[in-house]
């Protein structure tokens, strides 16, 4: 659906300082202002998907911010968007989701400058995110090249662990491990920036790790090939998974696009689930060359993301994933 109402949205060609527009579903637009800055710019929002309404401000900001970390950008100033059903949600619990996201603002150290709230009959919360990278250091989403490695920067199943939530199944430490996940903020990017040697580069979130995965092949017309066996799952996800836990958007992600995704035909129907798991504040995938991984992965090490890991590969060919 999404795809149809772009396709009738006007091109962005004709602004050259828009380095970044819709044309290739990065995280972020990315506008030019001089030979050494351009302006990242992102926006994000969406309903509670926990019922702490701290979490909830905390997990909708990490969300958010970590946008401008997936172009390679520094953020700089933030916004807030907050829609709540007045006289539904007592002002105490609208007070900690705000508090929540400027939680995380100030561990960027970056200010909520302003914002804008409605009425809505559902919560909603989210930020504007304003960052800052130059020009010749951002990292796209469709520039990979054929030999580079995949590498995802955090463990998957986080959707799977959310319905497990609603359903009053969710225990208490897998909890802790959910909301410790979705809010880690993917600070990496902004020192991969610096790496020639890494090509290309988005987060997983709402489309799960094969949408994702797919937008890098479809910008970069490579086809990639992931060993689900290395994939970095996370503990709890993986049990639940097991159990047949999953959520709604999971089978909408893989009707919107399994047509291009092979897998083993004796594969669990869990393993699918997974793949297509919608992220909330997932982490970063990078395309980068072999030469380059080791390195990619100390910076991953260094700043406490111990789930990343080399996932796969990215080949010649139509694009298209094959998972073995």
């Amino acid at each position: 659906m999404l795809s149809e109402i772009l396709a009738t949205s006007p091109l962005t060609g004709s602004f050259p300082n828009l380095l970044v527009g819709n044309e290739s579903a990065d995280d972020a637009a990315v506008y030019k202002i001089n030979d050494t800055q351009a302006i990242v710019a992102t926006t994000d929002f969406f309903m509670p998907i926990v019922d702490d309404p701290y979490d909830f401000g905390r997990i909708a900001a990490t969300n958010a911010i970590s946008d401008v970390y997936a172009m390679g950008g520094k953020p700089f100033m933030a916004l807030a968007l907050l829609g709540m059903p007045v006289g539904k949600i007592p002002v105490e619990a609208i007070g900690r989701i705000c508090a929540g996201g400027k939680a995380m603002c100030d561990v960027v150290g970056i200010p909520i400058a302003g914002g804008h709230s409605i009425d809505s009959p559902e919560p909603i919360y989210g930020l504007v995110v304003l960052g800052l990278v130059h020009p010749d250091k951002v990292k796209r989403n469709d520039r990979a090249k054929a030999g580079d490695v995949l590498i995802l920067g955090k463990g998957l199943g986080v959707g799977i662990m959310s319905a497990a939530l609603k359903k009053g199944e969710l225990r208490p430490k897998a909890y802790e491990q959910m909301i410790e996940a979705c809010t880690k903020l993917n600070t990496p990017g902004q020192q991969l920036a610096d790496m020639p040697g890494v090509h290309a580069l988005t987060d997983v979130t709402g489309f799960g790790l094969l949408g994702h995965l797919l937008e890098i092949c479809r910008g970069s017309k490579l086809q990639a090939e992931i060993d689900f066996a290395k994939l970095p799952i996370l503990s709890a996800a993986k049990f639940l998974a097991e159990q047949g836990f999953v959520t709604g958007a999971s089978d909408r992600n893989w009707a919107s696009y399994g047509s291009l995704v092979t897998l083993p035909a004796s594969v669990p129907d869990w393993h699918r689930k997974l793949l297509t798991d919608p992220q909330t504040a997932g982490g970063l995938l990078v395309a980068c060359d072999a030469a380059t991984t080791v390195k990619v992965l100390d910076i991953f090490k260094q700043q406490g993301f111990e789930d990343a890991c080399e996932i796969g590969i990215l080949n010649a060919g139509s694009p298209a994933i094959f998972v073995t």
